[in-house]
């Protein structure tokens, strides 16, 4: 006889792997219809998942696909929670990186000077 494949609860286990930052938060997305275990839509946080099933989930702006590899026992640190997944997401679905400071921002007395003096036609 086959030993039955180890399941957790989907919002839990996506609160174990620290995509949300509350258990809740995961709940309401599961609930909401937006998260698809194996490409089937799940409606229920309590639908069982476990490893080798493929989820699909927006996060923030971008889609992530993941595919679990273990259930894991507890909410730990975000090495240990790394390890319950592969990543999947596609890099064109990923978001660029931050801009970096070019030194802009407000300008100074001077530049307000010198934009005064172009608009009003007088040069120095």
């Amino acid at each position: 006889m086959e030993a039955p494949r180890p399941t957790i609860r989907l919002d839990k286990w996506l609160w174990y792997a620290r995509f949300f930052k509350t258990r809740g938060l995961a709940t309401r997305l599961v609930a909401g219809g937006h998260v698809r275990v194996n490409a089937q839509r799940v409606a229920k946080a309590s639908a069982a998942v476990g490893p080798g099933d493929t989820l699909t989930f927006p996060q923030a702006r971008t889609i992530r696909v993941v595919r679990i590899l273990d259930i894991g026992t507890r909410r730990g640190p975000a090495p240990e929670a790394q390890a319950l997944y592969e990543d999947l997401t596609p890099d064109a679905d990923r978001s660029p990186p931050a801009p970096k400071f070019d030194g802009g921002g407000r300008p100074t007395k001077k530049d307000r000077r010198k934009a005064d003096a172009v608009r009003s036609g007088r040069l120095e």
